[in-house]
This record gives C-alpha cells, sequence and structure tokens, in this order.
C-alpha cells in the first residue's frame, strides 16, 4: 500500500512541477501562492483520472471525426474547469488552456520518463567470498 502512496505523491508532484513551469512559460496562468499550486495539481489529477475518461467517451464521434485533435480540446477544459474550481488558479483564456495543457502534457510525459519503473527488481550481489552461478 505504500509503494502506491508514494507513486501518487510522485505524480502529484511531477503534475504541480509542470504546472508551475507552465505558469512560467505562459503569461496567462497565474498561481497565487504555493497552496494553489498543489490544490490545482491534485484536482486536475483527480479530474483527468474520473471526468476525462467519460467526457472522452461521451465525444468519442466528434473526437473520431477530428482525428483525435478534439482530445486537446478536453485536456484544455479541464484546465479551465480547475482554475474554476481553485480560488487563486486563474487561467486567461481558452487558447492559454489549450497550449498550456499540451505542454502540461508533454513535460509530464518526459519528467515521469526520468522516474524510475515501478516494477523495477533490485538483484543484490552475494556477500564476498561467494560465486554466483548462472
Amino acid at each position: 500500500m505504500l509503494t502506491n502512496l508514494t507513486g501518487f505523491f510522485i505524480q502529484l508532484g511531477i503534475t504541480a512541477v509542470s504546472l508551475w513551469v507552465a505558469s512560467l512559460i505562459f503569461n496567462g496562468i497565474r498561481f497565487a501562492n504555493p497552496s494553489s499550486l498543489i490544490v490545482s495539481a491534485l484536482l486536475l489529477g483527480f479530474a483527468n483520472a474520473v471526468l476525462w475518461p467519460l467526457l472522452v467517451l461521451l465525444t468519442l464521434p466528434l473526437t473520431i471525426l477530428t482525428l483525435g485533435f478534439f482530445l486537446l480540446v478536453i485536456n484544455a477544459l479541464m484546465l479551465l474547469l480547475v482554475a474554476k474550481l481553485v480560488s487563486g488558479f486563474t487561467v486567461s483564456g481558452f487558447w492559454t488552456a489549450l497550449f498550456a495543457s499540451l505542454f502540461v502534457s508533454i513535460f509530464s510525459l518526459f519528467l515521469n520518463s526520468l522516474m524510475p519503473d515501478t516494477e523495477m527488481t533490485i538483484y543484490r550481489l552475494p556477500p564476498s567470498g561467494r560465486t554466483i552461478s548462472m
């Protein structure tokens, strides 16, 4: 159970760092304080886990028609929803949300690729003096 919690906090940190870097790059994104950044990252993760699959399912014909580009609109709407719900987090408009959500997705993917795999197996060498047979 503790490993799942560790992964949750790592993912929360990656999302928070991605949102923070996006606020430095895009002028239309602002955080009033660090707590609004953490709450926004937590709520964005929850919205992406719960609402995003439902919205993708409901808009599947439109997503197929636009060859998947409507998924970018759904990501932008998730970011705008979080900005409406969290006081201290503001997004200036739809286009800022669209490009910022694209940046957050790509930057989070990059940061996740730097993290070690949770399924990693650690092999320990035997104490010195013993031989290893394969």
